[in-house]
């Protein structure tokens, strides 16, 4: 019967379709492929889970800053080799390679600038430039920063992203927790405000000092947050954690942060707690 048989038509090759590199990225929350301009329209938060994916310390600047109103400052400060130190390469030149690849010479960039028409001392760190670390540098760039907004009686903006202390400046690097805290107590004492805002991950030394010090903590949601690491409690402590140890929610419940705002909320979230924290700077709008 004819209509039992099936005319085979040759097949024709058609030419591949190459996608360009870095077009698309996948979404460790939730495994959704997004396209990257899109992603980089929502802030770089996934449409689908709301994962916040790390951007830079120039992201996060444009966020949270009113545009071109940036002004940093002692951007030229680099980092010294006081130990002579060397792992696998020596510490010099890590830094060097570091610099290079990043297009910054630390972890950290400071500055004055706009949050709807305030003037705001600020600093945020960038975890591309040896993990966020804090040397030497990045606490004494950290303490300048916490003087300008003491001098000028402006509130004070951290956005923290680290891996902790900077082991190969050992000693020298733990000192900075001291230093930057302290600074910070004579911030208090004028009664200037000061928000700190811990992204994912924050831990070490940065945790334990200035960024845990701020009148009001935010928190991005499902950040790390914390001192140790994980498997180094767990064997110290001989038990289990709960889950969501150490997320910025289990924090949270704890009281260990005040708020989790979403990166889309951020700017709105800072400005209305400094018009609650600080009422009487609005409208300062005045750089020196």
């Amino acid at each position: 019967m004819d209509w039992f048989k099936k005319e085979r038509k040759k097949l024709i090759p058609q030419p591949k379709r190459e996608v360009p590199d870095g077009v698309w990225v996948k979404c460790e929350g939730c495994g959704e492929i997004i396209y990257k301009k899109e992603l980089a329209r929502n802030l770089w938060i996934c449409s689908k889970c709301s994962h916040h994916f790390p951007i830079s310390s120039e992201d996060y600047l444009g966020i949270l800053l009113d545009p071109g109103s940036f002004q940093e400052v002692y951007g030229d400060m680099r980092s010294a080799d006081p130990l002579g130190f060397k792992d696998r390469m020596r510490y010099t030149d890590r830094l060097n390679e570091n610099i290079r690849r990043t297009g910054k010479n630390e972890a950290v960039e400071i500055g004055t600038g706009m949050i709807d028409g305030r003037l705001v001392g600020i600093a945020v760190m960038d975890f591309q430039f040896i993990g966020g670390s804090m040397g030497c540098v990045v606490g004494e760039k950290v303490a300048r920063c916490i003087r300008v907004s003491l001098e000028k009686k402006i509130p004070l903006i951290t956005v923290n992203r680290s891996g902790g202390a900077r082991m190969m400046e050992g000693i020298l690097s733990l000192m900075q927790m001291a230093k930057t805290s302290g600074c910070l107590s004579l911030l208090a004492e004028a009664g200037v405000p000061y928000i700190s805002i811990m992204t994912h991950p924050t831990t070490g030394g940065v945790t334990a000092s200035y960024a845990s010090l701020g009148d009001v903590i935010i928190a991005e949601p499902k950040a790390l947050i914390g001192f140790a690491g994980q498997r180094v409690i767990k064997d110290t402590i001989g038990q289990d954690l709960p889950p969501g140890f150490q997320l910025s929610e289990f924090l949270l419940q704890h009281g260990m942060v005040d708020m989790i705002v979403p990166r889309s909320h951020l700017k709105e979230t800072v400005s209305t707690l400094l018009a609650c924290l600080s009422p009487e700077s609005e409208g300062n709008g005045i750089q020196e």
